[in-house]
């Protein structure tokens, strides 16, 4: 376990059984085998969101993130985003999968296969959309 901080304020937590450090190869990378958990604060400590995968690889060259086995990710917003395999790219500030998504919003449910959404999780298109709203009936 270790506690990021960011202008003396811890901002992220991140939990794993096993992290492998690997720095001496090109390009230097970090692996979870067996899982990860992560959790970003605000700045009273109150879990604002957080991401779990059953495997993660990051390439520190690159800053790429790569989340596979049952990810879990909330946003600020309280929205459930699952996958099996969802990316994060630090540089370009945007999280992406090609894959299955289900988001589990306080009214509806939506799922498709694609997805491309900001760092926050909270402005995000979902490619071949389908899903569940409730309507209304006049």
């Amino acid at each position: 376990m270790t506690l990021i901080s960011d202008s003396g304020i811890t901002r992220y937590r991140i939990e794993a059984p096993t992290w492998l450090m690997y720095d001496k190869t090109e390009p230097p990378f970090q692996e979870f085998p067996d899982g990860i958990y992560l959790e970003q604060f605000d700045q009273l400590l109150t879990v604002q969101a957080s991401m779990k995968a059953d495997y993660a690889y990051y390439n520190e060259k690159m800053q790429i993130w790569i989340l596979k086995g049952n990810v879990h990710a909330m946003n600020r917003k309280g929205e459930q985003f699952d996958t099996p395999n969802l990316n994060w790219n630090q540089k370009t500030h945007r999280i992406y999968s090609d894959s299955v998504i289900h988001i589990t919003r306080e009214k509806s449910i939506i799922t498709g296969v694609g997805f491309d959404s900001n760092e926050e999780m909270s402005q995000y298109t979902i490619l071949n959309p389908t899903g569940i709203f409730p309507i209304k009936e006049e």
